[in-house]
């Protein structure tokens, strides 16, 4: 079956006031449950049904739940749905590269639905899904796109974990769906659409640390969407109190978003620098649980024309992370209207990284993708503000 040919996802605007199953936990299905008066005795097994549906199957009706009874399924029917995120917008880019504008269901009734973006990056031999744990951004990154756009809400679990599944479902890489044949998806024995998962979309992750650890471990259990936890980054700009507890809690491997050397550069490209500067960033990164040579720590750094690009910077970068286990990915800056930066000269970078590997450390050049979309590192930003702007232009032109 295509996609094409299957019902299209029931709009959250449109919906029954029901509240929706898809992104709980296995707690949260139980307590669903509980609601409905299902037996004590009885809640494990449902759960265990319900999960396998909603996460191994993506099914979008609970009459699709074959193995669950007819009357149980009525009673799900009368009180749940299934709905899941809204798609508002899909590019695709010449790469490949997909971006989409989603849009959550309202959290009350003040609330006209959250609109966050997230892109799949395909590879010959893998499929990478960068989610967004916030609506908007506190950080205020000076090179980061994202960074000029407030910070509305945190999302919630299943609102991060609603990403996946839409995301899924668009390039069927659920049971008994079929790829759109527009674009490069990885496909083949053993290889899933989607293998990989990075939070590096909107927001800082470690700043709404409970729903994004809860989504880790949605993501990573094995009788649903089954995603290894080696192959779940979750990038900071550095929150240090919540960096232990992250490795501790959740086991998804740590990127850490550097971009300079000097506190005092670092201080403006990553304000957060000022509350919690290198030397206790890194420190940090040496006690992280679980790091080690076979699951090194990643350190993104973005390469600013006459900024940050130097020799003697790139010297200093191997120097402060000196027993680290680390890999470092540099990142070519991805323009956006009205940046303050330009990309280093591919000199410039190709220098910059043979200093990094000459010291022992893998220094992979991040290949830009999506730029035509903005879908690129540091160029994500909702639309949402855009067409409201437009909205109050026009009511006031009536």
């Amino acid at each position: 079956m295509s996609l094409a040919e299957q019902a299209a996802p029931e709009s959250f605007s449109n919906a029954p006031s029901k509240p929706s199953l898809v992104g709980l936990t296995r707690a949260g299905l139980a307590d669903a449950l509980r609601e409905i008066g299902t037996p004590e005795r009885e809640i494990r097994m449902r759960v265990s049904q319900l999960w396998h549906w909603i996460y191994f199957h993506g099914v979008r009706n609970f009459d699709a739940m074959l193995n669950v009874s007819k009357a149980m399924r009525q009673k799900l029917a009368e009180h749940f749905s299934l709905a899941r995120a809204e798609v508002v917008e899909e590019q695709v880019s010449a790469d490949g590269t997909r971006k989409w504008l989603i849009r959550m269901a309202p959290v009350d009734k003040f609330d006209k639905g959250a609109e966050v973006e997230c892109v799949y990056i395909p590879e010959a031999d893998r499929g990478t899904l960068c989610v967004s744990s916030q609506v908007g951004c506190t950080l205020n990154c000076t090179f980061c796109h994202t960074g000029t756009q407030r910070l509305v809400r945190n999302l919630t679990t299943p609102e991060i974990v609603s990403q996946l599944i839409v995301a899924r479902e668009r390039l069927g890489d659920f049971p008994g769906l079929t790829p759109p044949d527009n674009g490069l998806i990885p496909s083949g024995e053993g290889v899933r659409a989607v293998s990989n998962i990075v939070f590096m979309g909107m927001g800082e992750p470690l700043y709404n640390f409970e729903n994004v650890r809860d989504a880790v471990e949605i993501f990573s259990d094995g009788d649903g969407l089954s995603l290894s936890k080696r192959r779940i980054t979750v990038s900071t700009s550095g929150v240090v109190p919540e960096i232990e507890r992250l490795g501790a809690e959740s086991g998804a491997a740590l990127a850490i978003s550097l971009h300079a050397v000097r506190d005092e550069l670092r201080d403006r490209l990553v304000p957060l620098n000022k509350k919690y500067p290198i030397k206790e960033l890194l420190q940090a990164c040496r006690d992280y649980p679980g790091a080690s040579n076979a699951r090194r720590i990643t350190f993104e750094y973005v390469m600013l024309k006459g900024v940050n690009d130097s020799p003697a910077e790139a010297r200093e970068l191997v120097r402060l992370l000196k027993g680290i286990p680390a890999k470092i990915n540099l990142i070519p800056f991805n323009p956006w209207p009205g940046a303050p930066y330009e990309c280093s000269d591919w000199g410039t970078i190709e220098k910059f990284s043979d200093i990094v590997f000459n010291a022992g450390y893998a220094s992979p050049v991040r290949t830009p993708r999506g730029r035509d979309i903005l879908a690129a590192c540091g160029q994500l930003k909702s639309e949402t503000e855009k067409l409201r702007a437009r909205a109050r232009m026009a009511a006031e032109l009536d």
